[in-house]
């Protein structure tokens, strides 16, 4: 590793760190996060999401994704509906996941394009986990996969490379010279497990979101017939984007 690309690694980590900076606003994740530790009663919880209506009908259409996939019988016609079903973890997953996706469409050329590159592939592998899922229980295997748990996950599956990348364009706009973007794609090559984890860690996210993603990922290894991360990991293996591929033996 050269000294910028050591200079870069540890600026960018230091940003991903800080969660205002990576999240941007955070008026009802706050809140929202301490009212689930808190196990708050859901009426708390239908006040502080629907204070946000954005939000509100972004919980609203997640949820019910899962049921366009076939996995769920019952469409959710109200948050409240919405918020029951998903559960505590989900709930504040997808927010997160919302809250991250409107700070990442501030970000500025070039790095709003490469941003929306990698977030358009994260809803495409949700979208083919879920139908995976799907496929499985078609298939009268006996599992016991939550499909939200499924669709959370996968929407952080290139979590490592969106947070890094957004990183650098936050550490580029404070910089009087701006850094190549050659630097951070060697980063991201070279150190995309590590500084993935350790994004997962710094910005407060559940333990299970990490371990499942390093089920997913093939960096760890489950024998739970009913890991989201091995769904995930099928998925992720299809399209080449193992942080650790599958040996000859494996696939």
């Amino acid at each position: 590793m050269t000294y910028l690309e050591q200079q870069v690694l540890t600026q960018v980590k230091a940003i991903i760190g800080n969660e205002e900076q990576v999240i941007g606003r955070r008026g009802i994740l706050i809140p929202l996060k301490k009212a689930l530790i808190n196990e708050a009663d859901i009426r708390v919880l239908i006040d502080i999401v629907s204070s946000d209506p954005a939000l509100a009908a972004h919980l609203l259409w997640r949820s019910n994704t899962a049921q366009a996939g076939g996995i769920i019988s019952t469409k959710n016609r109200s948050i409240k509906d919405a918020l029951i079903r998903l559960g505590q973890v989900n709930i504040y997953r997808y927010a997160f996941s919302f809250y991250l996706k409107e700070r990442l469409d501030e970000l500025k050329e070039p790095y709003s394009k490469l941003v929306k590159g990698y977030w358009a592939l994260t809803e495409s592998i949700a979208v083919d986990a879920v139908q995976h899922l799907r496929d499985i229980e078609e298939s009268d295997q006996p599992i016991d996969i939550d499909a939200d748990e499924v669709q959370t996950l996968a929407l952080f599956s290139v979590f490592g490379q969106v947070i890094t990348l957004s990183a650098f364009a936050f550490l580029n706009a404070a910089s009087e010279k701006a850094i190549s973007l050659q630097v951070i794609k060697t980063l991201i090559d070279t150190q995309q497990q590590s500084l993935s984890i350790e994004a997962f860690e710094a910005l407060g996210l559940d333990d299970d979101l990490r371990n499942e993603f390093m089920i997913a990922h093939n960096i760890k290894q489950t024998d739970n017939a009913n890991s989201a991360g091995m769904v995930l990991r099928h998925v992720l293996a299809k399209r080449n984007v193992l942080i650790n591929p599958l040996s000859d033996i494996d696939s």
